[in-house]
């Protein structure tokens, strides 16, 4: 017979010959056992996440505004990636996630939008400043449940009918409009491609209604009625921007009494056309006393307007006038703004047209900056005026300006107390000229002078020289030529072919 394994390999000492007890090898405990006891922390967790959601549900229930649950967005059939994961987003409060949301940068908000319809709600509570491009945005009341804590709100792109698919921009003082390939007589913009301005005054209603807390506003074409629903209660308004608006709609802006800052355009070449005159100028000074920087753009008027402007207005700092139809010796009334720091002309095809005896011209006494950009400046008389009115500046900025030649510009010597000089496309001046201005002014520290060609390198002079050697900061840029053979020097680029190799081959 045939013996087992275990017979053949016995142990001769019996003692020997019992087998060792099996060792135990635990089982996995099942996911459905319910014999096992849990954890003090996993009780612990376990009774507060569910604390948690008890609580959020009864939140959910008792207020109808809160937003939806964190549900996937069934809107584009898109399947779930793993439709039984539990959302644990949904645990988190609407206050908490936007703490998290507030860390995230601005780019990656309309991409979080998208994850869910919470989430979507939730963006819209961050969005603070936005663009309306379709007026029905409005009326229909969507932008208000969109996003219902605007603070500044265009609407001035919703107020023009524009082409969807037109490829052609034309833009001007600050404003784009998209415009078809139909050739019009008047201008860019037709008459009916404007909204009225009763849709726009409802509109305004509504916003004002809608956004109490509102700060900033560019409004276009609205009238008295849409201005005083704006300045009526949105009390703390700080800065409007009105387009196409007359004398008559300024009334609304008297209720706005924390306005402090206010851009007026009236008229802007080949888009709309309207008159603020003297009569709107000093509406706008009654009602609003608190202006610290005013921009008039495309206004009419005159020395009694800007005159009202400056005994109203108090506490304006900063006059800017752009493209400004006003008559002769409106520059005059600029010394009534006691406290003005800051002004700036621009795109202004005069500067004045008869600004009167030069003798009989006051002064801005607090005036530090003036900033002359894109101006004609062939009148030496408004010129001289102009410097007259301003000669307490510290800093002169000239930015491609026209016409301005050694004499036009002369009459900038009046300034003894000029620290900073900025010429740039200046193509009339010479070094000459600018030597016998800045050579008087002992208090300059800093030079800047760009793209103004007749300014050549080989004219300075030695007490100029002196003078930039004791400059705290000088920008000499004045020709590229001469900027490029400066900057190529000593490399061999821009000699005649036969030296650059005789070079080589040295």
């Amino acid at each position: 017979m045939s013996q087992s394994p275990e017979e053949k390999t016995t142990n001769p000492n019996p003692k020997n010959n019992q087998k060792p007890p099996p060792i135990p090898i635990p089982t996995p405990t099942s996911l459905n056992s319910k014999t096992r006891t849990l954890s003090l922390p996993e009780l612990w967790f376990k009774e507060q996440a569910l604390k948690h959601v008890t609580l959020k549900m009864k939140s959910l229930s008792k207020s109808p505004l809160a937003s939806p649950p964190s549900d996937p967005d069934k809107i584009f059939g898109l399947p779930s990636i793993d439709p039984t994961r539990p959302d644990y987003t949904s645990l988190l409060s609407d206050e908490l996630l936007l703490q998290v949301f507030n860390k995230v940068p601005i780019s990656q908000y309309v991409s979080n939008s998208l994850v869910c319809k919470r989430w979507f709600f939730l963006h819209g509570r961050l969005v603070h400043s936005i663009k309306v491009i379709d007026f029905g945005f409005v009326n229909s009341g969507r932008v208000f449940t969109r996003f219902p804590n605007l603070e500044n709100i265009d609407i001035v792109h919703a107020c023009i009918k524009m082409p969807r698919n037109s490829g052609i921009l034309i833009t001007r003082n600050n404003l784009s409009v998209y415009v078809g390939t139909k050739l019009l007589s008047g201008g860019f913009i037709e008459e009916n491609d404007l909204l009225s301005s009763d849709l726009i005054d409802k509109g305004l209603q509504l916003i004002s209604k809608s956004y109490p807390n509102l700060r900033r506003i560019v409004v276009f074409g609205t009238s008295e009625n849409g201005l005083l629903s704006v300045s009526s209660k949105c009390e703390m308004l700080q800065e409007l921007e009105l387009h196409c608006c007359g004398d008559m709609s300024l009334k609304g802006i008297s209720g706005c009494r924390n306005l402090q800052v206010l851009k007026l355009i009236g008229c802007v070449d080949g888009f709309y056309n309207s008159v603020v005159s003297d009569i709107g100028l000093t509406i706008l000074a009654q009602g609003c006393r608190r202006l610290v920087k005013l921009e008039l753009c495309g206004c009419e008027g005159s020395y009694d307007g800007i005159k009202a402007i400056g005994q109203c207005c108090q506490m304006l700092e900063e006059l800017t006038i752009c493209d400004h139809r006003m008559d002769g010796g409106w520059l005059a009334a600029l010394s009534f703004c006691e406290n003005l720091k800051t002004l700036r002309l621009q795109s202004c095809k005069s500067v004045d047209s008869s600004p009167g005896l030069l003798e009989h011209l006051g002064s801005c006494p607090t005036l530090e900056e003036l900033h002359v950009q894109r101006c004609q400046m062939r009148d030496k008389q408004a010129v001289k005026a102009l410097f007259l009115v301003c000669k307490t500046v510290r800093e002169i900025i000239l930015q491609n300006c026209w016409r301005l030649e050694d004499e036009v510009f002369a009459a900038a010597s009046v300034c003894r107390r000029v620290r900073l000089l900025s010429l740039e496309g200046c193509s009339l001046l010479t070094t000459g000229g600018l030597e016998s201005v800045i050579l008087n002014w002992k208090e300059l520290q800093r030079l800047t002078v760009i793209s103004s060609n007749n300014i050549k390198d080989s004219e300075i002079t030695p007490d100029l020289a002196t003078l930039f050697s004791v400059l705290k900061e000088l920008k000499w840029r004045p020709d590229s030529r001469s900027l490029l053979s400066s900057g190529l020097a000593g490399t061999g680029v821009g000699n005649k072919g036969g030296r650059f190799f005789k070079g080589l081959k040295g």
